[in-house]
């Protein structure tokens, strides 16, 4: 038996025989289970660390026979053993392992390669907890459930620093494997849904775009620590947020809409609409770096290696925003593919006003604007919306409505013929398309609100874009093949790529 392994035998017989002398002691015998739970778990994360310092110890014994050359084709002649540190999940452990070097030569290290040990002292193991919890709370309480619920440290720095290099292969991993997310489940839609909407977060002035920069150094504010009304603070940076899934189509009818969205007891009863299909295989994801353009087209590239043979129905989502129209549009050309374009139904009643235009024509609280609105809305649903926008002017002037009274109606009315193209109900509820953008608003909600607008944040863009990375994977369903991704690139760059032909020498 060699050295290292009588040491190794030892300290895991001392383990095991402090484990039965402590869990077999009167002190023991009279606590409660909790703590001799966390007893076990403090005491037994010391074990495991032990066992896994030996599992090195031994390892670090193996050796490369041959010259180890580098990227370079230069021979690295000189061994000598080095020693470095590495912060684990059941504590530090310290790694020996044999060094390749020469006169102004930087030292390899074979065993670091076929460890694939990071750079920093953390462990991939630590990251990947760090990388977890960064994407669901703030920093702090990251640092705080790393020491309760391991055996590892991690500084708030140092963990903002470990959340950047975990997400760094974000774009990768979606660029060359894009179409696997189908794997997740064994049916898809038939209609494949892309949409897009923006949502801010809040920033550190450095950070601000230099627009936003601008406006908030021409603001004079009246008050000190907060805006008056009608101030904007501009110290937000918008996120572009994305979606793209797969749907069963889901016929319905003008008055189960209406009667969802309104629901009125006197009025004659409509047949049920069948149940709702689920998304399947969702997709979302937030950016600040990249302009809304290149979201965009990420989001077409998704659509197009699901459904490479156009057998699917496309439709694109919208809430109106004449950038977000237009990129859609320009993309979809580009791409060579037809998309019917939705404007959201939900904009059309709240954005496009028709509630406003009710309170024109209505006292405050009348219950007769809720039946005026769900006749209109009935209407625009069954394909009138330009009928219903020269209806609504019409009105305005035969009730003799004064400019300034009859506004609201005019900007209604202004908005549906505006959109008109994107309005054809009719049809869409007839194909089974869904009209309304709740998965978008959702991810705007869980991706970027959620997470970014704790109180007090203020963020960097490369912290808030690795922060939002994660929180996509996470919840996209693809933070367990992203990570081993991750991992496959962190070998090849870090070790791989410092030695000839790009292969890490075998140890013996």
């Amino acid at each position: 038996m060699t050295t290292h392994e009588i040491t190794r035998e030892t300290e895991h017989s001392a383990g095991y025989a402090w484990a039965h002398e402590q869990l077999q002691s009167e002190e023991s015998q009279e606590l409660t289970h909790d703590k001799v739970e966390k007893l076990v778990e403090r005491e037994g994360r010391e074990l495991l660390r032990r066992m896994l310092q030996a599992h090195f110890d031994e390892r670090s014994q193996r050796s490369v026979t041959a010259v180890v050359v580098d990227a370079d084709g230069v021979a690295h002649t000189h061994k000598r053993m080095h020693t470095r540190t590495l912060e684990t999940i059941y504590g530090e452990v310290v790694i020996t392992r044999q060094g390749h070097g020469g006169i102004g030569l930087t030292s390899l290290h074979p065993l670091d390669g076929e460890l694939n040990l990071p750079t920093e002292r953390y462990s991939h193991a630590v990251r990947e907890r760090v990388a977890e919890a960064a994407s669901k709370e703030s920093f702090d309480e990251v640092v705080e459930e790393i020491d309760k619920y391991s055996g590892a440290h991690v500084p708030k720095r140092q963990a903002e620093a470990l959340t950047l290099r975990a997400a760094q292969d974000f774009d990768a991993f979606y660029e060359r494997q894009p179409a696997s997310v189908d794997e997740k489940k064994p049916t898809s839609g038939d209609v494949l849904v892309v949409t897009t909407d923006g949502k801010g977060v809040p920033m550190r002035k450095e950070d601000l775009r230099p627009q936003t920069q601008a406006a908030a150094a021409k603001q004079t504010p009246h008050l000190k620590h907060r805006p008056s009304k009608g101030e904007k603070p501009h110290r937000k940076r918008m996120a572009t947020v994305a979606a793209v899934y797969t749907i069963e189509p889901w016929a319905r009818q003008p008055e189960q809409i209406v009667g969802e969205l309104h629901p009125n007891k006197h009025a004659a009863a409509t047949p049920a609409a069948p149940p709702r299909p689920r998304p399947q295989n969702k997709r979302v994801w937030a950016s600040l770096s990249h302009t809304p353009q290149q979201v965009i087209e990420q989001a077409f590239s998704e659509a197009d290696a699901r459904d490479p043979e156009r057998a699917k129905r496309w439709v694109a989502l919208v809430d109106g925003n004449p950038t977000q129209l237009n990129l859609l549009q320009a993309t979809a050309k580009k791409l060579g593919v037809a998309v019917v374009i939705i404007l959201d139904l939900i904009h059309v009643l709240d954005a496009g006003r028709l509630w406003s235009a009710a309170w024109a024509l209505f006292q405050e609280a009348d219950p007769a604007a809720e039946v005026w609105v769900s006749q209109h809305l009935h209407a625009i649903l069954s394909g009138h919306s330009s009928t219903v926008a020269a209806g609504l002017r019409r009105s305005a002037t035969l009730r003799g409505l004064a400019p300034k009274q009859r506004e609201p109606i005019d900007r209604c009315a202004d908005y549906l013929l505006k959109y008109r193209d994107f309005l054809h109900y009719d049809s869409y509820l007839a194909a089974g398309f869904p009209i309304a953008t709740g998965v978008i608003e959702g991810a705007c909600r869980y991706l970027v609100k959620d997470r970014m607008e704790l109180t007090g944040a203020r963020w960097s863009t490369d912290g808030a874009e690795a922060v939002l990375r994660l929180r996509a994977l996470r919840a996209s369903g693809d933070f367990d093949r992203y990570w081993s991704f991750h991992l496959e690139q962190e070998l090849q760059r870090l070790h791989a790529s410092r030695y000839a032909n790009q292969i890490i020498p075998e140890l013996a």
